[in-house]
Formats: structure tokens, C-alpha cells, sequence
């Protein structure tokens, strides 16, 4: 396998860049939907971004991981430019990089216990005793080690969303990206999964990059927030200065 070509780049203020996305263009049939996205995401932090439906919010998540290539532009995870990575190159990276989809994403056919082991087995070369260890220890942070045994059928969505946040953090990613992870679920539960990927971040020091309409998971877990108009980010900060923002567009999300 080839080496992965690397980028270097110098963090400002002492801030450690993992993520930076320098004029990314990416066009959906007739539909330009990234114009000319920007942005350096820091190690450890949480990053909001808020737009509207079909905007590019999760056509830039894909950008992130591979599963998309933009038409032009630089993405750059790690300190490598994705767009440039072979397959297995790709694959190599994809180990530092957790990707919560909306639906949770887990095998109906197999049980949690399947689920989990299936990363593990794919990825790294352990005994038994240490799937199993390491499986129970991923259900022991997301509060449902009692689920082990159960088919996916047998939880509820907000199970579903839990187990499938255990399977990611398995492989103990450096980054964390989560396509609307709060979607169709109840104020109750959507709040438990906020604090949840609160309390994952913390305890695994991961990168957080979340794409929410859930502007109550917005405020909990942000540490910045990005909107995106018109295929750029065209603004940027706290949740609590994006709230008295003079954009009448950018308000509109937090009223």
C-alpha cells in the first residue's frame, strides 16, 4: 500500500487543527450545493452545524469520511487529504473515524452482541475473552449491557441510537461524526442521547462534528456552531452569540 499523503499545517493559538476543509466544491446533479466551504475543526472540540434541508450538511460529513468526492477543494482529516486516499488508504483512515448515520445504521440480523463483535473481528486480532471484554465494556458506557442478547426488533429507537454509538466508539475513533442523532426520537430521549455524546466525548477526548435540526442538542453539546447558506458556512460562533446574531437567516434557527 502506498503512504498516505499528508498536508502540514500550523494551528493557530496553540489549537491543534484535525479537520480543515479548504474550498470544497461539490455539485449534486444540476444542484451546486457546496460553493466554497471552509473551516478548521479543533481536536476535542464539538461543532454544530445548522442549515437548512438539503443545504450540504451531510454531503460535508461524507466529504469527511470518503463516501463522498468533491468536485474540487481540499479535505483534510488528520493531516490527510481525503480526496487523494486509494481504498485501502481510505479504509486505514476510516478506523480514526466514527459515523453515527440517522438511522443507527445497525445488522437487523444480528444481536447487539453480533453487532459489536462484527468491527472488532473486521479490524483487530483479539482472543475471545477480549471481544467479549471490550463489548461489554462499549454497552457498560452507553447503559445497556443488559442488552447483549436482544435483536435490534427488541430496542427502542433511542436503544437503537445507543447501541449503535457503542459499536462506533468500539474501534475508539479520534473523531466523531453524527448525522442527526437525535431525529424522530422524544424530548426525553433526545436529551439522553445529547448528555450521552457529552459524556463519550469527555471520557474518549474524541472530535465531535454533529449535523442537528435540534436546536436543544445544539445548546447542550456545542462548543461552536457553523450555519450554512447558500453553499458557504456564512457564520460562526457560540450558540448563545449565534442566538443574537444581526442575520435575520441565522436567528431565524434559534427562534
Amino acid at each position: 500500500m502506498n503512504d498516505i499523503p499528508k498536508i502540514e499545517t500550523k494551528p493557530p493559538d496553540g489549537k491543534e487543527i484535525i479537520i480543515e476543509i479548504s474550498n470544497l466544491k461539490k455539485t449534486l446533479g444540476d444542484n451546486e450545493v457546496l460553493k466554497d466551504v471552509n473551516i478548521s475543526i479543533y481536536r476535542g472540540e464539538s461543532l454544530i452545524i445548522l442549515g437548512k434541508s438539503g443545504s450540504g450538511k451531510s454531503v460535508t460529513l461524507k466529504c469527511i469520511v470518503g463516501l463522498m468526492t468533491p468536485d474540487s477543494g481540499k479535505v483534510n482529516v488528520l493531516n490527510i487529504n481525503v480526496p487523494e486516499l486509494d481504498i485501502d488508504e481510505l479504509q486505514e483512515l476510516r478506523m480514526k473515524i466514527g459515523f453515527i448515520f440517522q438511522s443507527g445504521a445497525l445488522y437487523d440480523s444480528m444481536s447487539v452482541r453480533e453487532n459489536l463483535e462484527f468491527p472488532l473481528v473486521r479490524h483487530e486480532k483479539l482472543t475471545d475473552d477480549e471481544v467479549e471484554n471490550r463489548i461489554k465494556e462499549a454497552l457498560t458506557n452507553v447503559g445497556l449491557v443488559e442488552s447483549i442478547d436482544k435483536m435490534p426488533s427488541e430496542l427502542s429507537g433511542g436503544m437503537r441510537k445507543r447501541i449503535g454509538l457503542a459499536r462506533t466508539l468500539i474501534l475508539k475513533p479520534e473523531i466523531m461524526l453524527y448525522d442527526e442523532p437525535t431525529t424522530g426520537l422524544d424530548p426525553a430521549t433526545s436529551k439522553e442521547i445529547s448528555n450521552l455524546i457529552i459524556e463519550m466525548q469527555k471520557k474518549f477526548k474524541v472530535t465531535s462534528v454533529i449535523v442537528t435540526h435540534d436546536m436543544k442538542c445544539a445548546k447542550m453539546t456545542a462548543d461552536r456552531i457553523v450555519v450554512l447558506k447558500d453553499g458557504v458556512f456564512a457564520a460562526e460562533g457560540t450558540y448563545d452569540e449565534l442566538q443574537k446574531s444581526d442575520d435575520e437567516f441565522v436567528r431565524g434557527f434559534f427562534e
